[in-house]
C-alpha cells in the first residue's frame, strides 16, 4: 500500500510529530473524557435528502436512549470539503463525529491524522473489526494499519436487467460470465433502423455510462492495484489488461465508440426517471443498489431482474462477488470528548439493531454480518442479491491511498483514450499511468 501511516511517521522524526499536531490539533489527551458524564458532541454527516436526514435523527434518538447522558448535536449536508475544514481548525462546533460518503478519502483521512485510530477503540470495548464487517468493507475503512474510519452502511454493485427484453431475445437467465454477458449484450440490441441509432440497446459499455467506470469493470477482475512497496501494478497485473481488453471489446461490439456515444447523449440522466434502464432504452445495467427503488418508483413497463455481475471465464467460481462501496463514520482528532464519540460510532456502526434500523430507512446495504443475516431487515427480495453481494469474500473494494482517488481518475483517464481510440497502445497506455500514479503518490507524500 502507498503513503506512510501516522504510526510510521509519528515514530520517525519529530517534525512528523509537529506536521501532524499543526494539521489536526491532535493532544494526547483527547481520550480522557468520561463517557458516562453529562457532555454533549457534534456529529456532522453527509445526507440531505429529507427521508435520509429523519432517518438518521432516528439513529441518534435510539443512542441518546441508551446512553442518557450523551446529548447529539446533528449537522446534516456537509460536504467533505467543509468537514476538512473543520477538522484541521478544530474547536467547540466542530465536529466530534463525522460521516463521509467518499471511502476514496480514507487515505487522506488517515495518513494526515485528521482521524483517530479506532484500533484501540476496538480493542477496548473487545470488537473484532474482521469477524464484525465483510471483508471488503473491512478492507476500505483502514490504511496502512491505522483504521481511523468504520463502515456505516454500505453500496454493492450488480447487474440489473429487463425481464421482458431478455424474455423476447430467447434469454432464460441473467449471464454468469463476461463472454455470456456479451453474447447476450448483443442479442438484446436493436438497430433503429436507421444504421446509426438503436431501438434498444443490451449495454452502454461506454466509461461515461451510468456507474459503468473503470473501477467498477475491475471490481469483477480482482485487481491488485499496488505492490506491498506501494507500486502501481496496474501495468503489470493480467486482471487490470483484462478488464481494459473486455470493456474495449463490448464497445466495438455494440456499434463502436461513436455511435454509443452518440445515442447515449440523446438519453436521461442517471438520477431523473428518464434512466434509460427505466425506460427500456438499455436492456441490462450496472449500477448500486439503491437503483432498485428509483427504478420502481419510475413504474417501467417490464420486469425488473436482478443478479450479480458476470465474472471473467477464467474465474467463474467466484460468481456472486461485486463491487463494494459506501459511507464511512470516524471520530475527528480535534475531539477533546473522544470516549463519548466512540459510544457514538459504536452503537451507529456496530449495534444490531441500529444498523438493520437505518438501512431499512434508507435502503442501503448494512455493514455488519450480523446485519446482514437479521430477520428484521425488510426489503423487496430482489434486494437480497445486494446483500449477498455484500457478504461475498470474493467481493472486492478500492484500496485506500494517500492521495485518496487520484489513482483511480487517472485510470479513468486513460480509459477515455482507449475506449475512443485515441490510445492504441494498452500496454504503453498502461505502462504510463502506472508511471503517473507512482508520481502522484510520491509528491503527495
Amino acid at each position: 500500500m502507498p503513503g506512510i501511516s501516522r504510526k510510521v511517521a509519528l515514530a520517525a522524526s519529530a517534525s512528523a510529530v509537529l506536521l501532524a499536531t499543526a494539521c489536526t490539533g491532535q493532544s494526547s489527551s483527547g481520550a480522557e473524557d468520561d463517557p458516562s458524564a453529562e457532555t454533549t458532541i457534534n456529529f456532522w454527516h453527509a445526507w440531505s435528502a429529507p427521508a435520509e436526514t429523519k432517518a438518521v435523527k432516528a439513529l441518534v434518538a435510539g443512542f441518546e436512549k441508551a446512553h442518557p447522558t450523551i446529548h447529539v448535536n446533528v449537522v446534516g449536508n456537509m460536504t467533505d470539503d467543509k468537514i476538512n475544514q473543520a477538522l484541521r481548525s478544530g474547536g467547540t462546533k466542530a465536529p466530534d463525529v463525522i460521516s463521509s460518503f467518499t471511502t476514496n478519502n480514507v487515505g487522506k483521512f488517515c495518513s494526515s491524522g485528521a482521524l483517530v485510530d479506532l484500533n484501540p477503540f476496538f480493542e477496548k470495548s473487545g470488537i473484532d473489526p474482521e469477524t464484525t464487517f465483510p471483508k471488503a468493507m473491512n478492507e476500505y475503512t483502514q490504511f496502512e494499519g491505522d483504521r481511523c474510519s468504520v463502515p456505516l452502511l454500505g453500496d454493492a454493485y450488480g447487474l440489473y436487467y429487463n425481464k421482458t427484453a431478455f424474455e423476447k431475445a430467447g434469454i432464460t437467465s441473467p449471464p454468469k460470465t463476461w463472454s455470456q454477458f456479451a453474447a447476450d449484450a448483443k442479442k438484446l440490441t436493436v438497430s433503429d433502423g436507421g444504421g446509426d441509432g438503436y431501438r434498444q440497446l443490451g449495454f452502454m459499455p461506454n466509461y461515461h455510462g451510468w456507474e459503468t467506470t473503470a473501477e467498477h469493470y475491475l471490481g469483477q477482475f480482482s485487481p491488485t492495484y499496488f505492490d506491498k512497496d506501494g507500486k502501481s501494478t496496474v501495468a503489470t497485473d493480467p486482471a487490470v489488461t483484462a478488464a481494459f481488453t473486455l470493456q474495449k471489446k463490448l464497445v466495438d461490439e455494440l456499434g463502436g465508440y461513436q455511435r454509443l456515444e452518440k445515442y447515449r447523449t440523446t438519453l436521461g440522466d442517471e438520477w431523473g426517471p428518464k434512466h434509460p434502464f427505466h425506460t427500456g432504452q438499455v436492456a441490462m445495467q450496472l449500477d448500486g443498489e439503491w437503483r432498485l427503488g428509483m427504478a420502481l418508483d419510475a413504474k417501467p413497463g417490464f420486469e425488473i431482474g436482478v443478479a450479480p455481475l458476470p465474472v471473467p471465464d477464467d474465474r467463474a467460481d467466484q460468481y456472486g462477488k461485486g463491487y463494494i462501496t459506501g459511507t464511512i463514520a470516524g471520530i475527528a482528532a480535534t475531539s477533546k470528548k473522544q470516549n463519548a464519540a466512540w459510544e457514538l460510532v459504536k452503537y451507529m456502526t456496530t449495534d444490531t439493531d441500529a444498523v438493520v434500523g437505518f438501512s431499512n430507512a434508507i435502503h442501503n446495504v448494512p455493514s455488519t454480518l450480523a446485519a446482514l443475516k437479521s430477520p428484521k431487515l425488510t426489503y423487496d427480495p430482489r434486494f437480497k442479491t445486494f446483500l449477498d453481494i455484500a457478504a461475498n469474500p470474493n467481493s472486492t473494494t478500492s484500496p485506500a491511498s494517500v492521495n485518496g482517488g487520484v489513482y483511480l481518475a487517472t485510470i479513468q483517464e486513460f480509459g477515455y483514450d482507449y475506449e475512443s481510440g485515441k490510445a492504441k497502445d494498452l500496454k504503453a497506455g498502461l505502462a504510463a499511468t502506472a508511471k503517473q500514479i507512482d508520481t502522484d503518490i510520491a509528491q503527495a507524500k
